[in-house]
């Protein structure tokens, strides 16, 4: 018998694979929320399928998503990025990416953790929504608005409201799973 699921990932199996085992799961490792900030802003204008179908291009080519070493990126890695076919080559998303990381850096000396800033945000507990329908799911939310202004204010881009609700969703901030998706009592 077929799991009942949200319908976005349609038959695509990595989307399908990407949705039972990752999307909605709480993330408080600190390069894995990097991770979802850095493709999150490179998703800008494109669908999800399109980077997904990339992340390990990503991964290689931004180190393994270290926010470290993305932070150290000179003019020269920069280039290095514009040339890579396997990623998105838009200079302002790489551009982005350093500028990201380097906030990131400074995030972590004020807080603690990147985790502790972020999930600080929804008092350290998952939001649960109880959709029944895709289109009942906003692109973004009060919340999303407020992170986003306070992830400008702290020296990001890239970080719109839409762009940060689909991190709340795929970092688990927020549960989106529709109820009647197998995942949404399992997240």
């Amino acid at each position: 018998m077929n799991k009942k699921r949200c319908s976005w990932p349609s038959n695509d199996p990595l989307m399908i694979e990407y949705h039972d085992q990752e999307w909605g799961l709480p993330v408080h490792d600190d390069i894995k929320l990097f991770e979802h900030i850095l493709l999150d802003a490179f998703q800008a204008g494109l669908s999800w399928k399109t980077i997904l179908h990339k992340r390990e291009n990503f991964r290689q080519a931004f180190d393994q998503f270290d926010y470290i070493k993305i932070a150290a990126y000179n003019s020269r890695k920069i280039e290095k990025l514009m040339l890579n076919e396997g990623i998105i080559r838009n200079r302002l998303k790489i551009d982005a990416a350093v500028k990201n990381a380097r906030a990131t850096i400074s995030l972590i000396e004020k807080y603690g953790s990147l985790d502790t800033y972020l999930w600080g945000f929804v008092d350290g507990k998952t939001i649960t929504n109880h959709w029944t329908s895709l289109s009942k799911i906003p692109a973004s939310t009060a919340l999303s608005d407020k992170i986003s202004k306070d992830l400008k204010n702290n020296g990001f881009s890239f970080v719109g409201s839409t762009i940060c609700y689909a991190f709340l969703q795929a970092a688990g901030l927020v549960n989106d799973h529709l109820i009647e998706c197998f995942r949404h009592k399992e997240v």
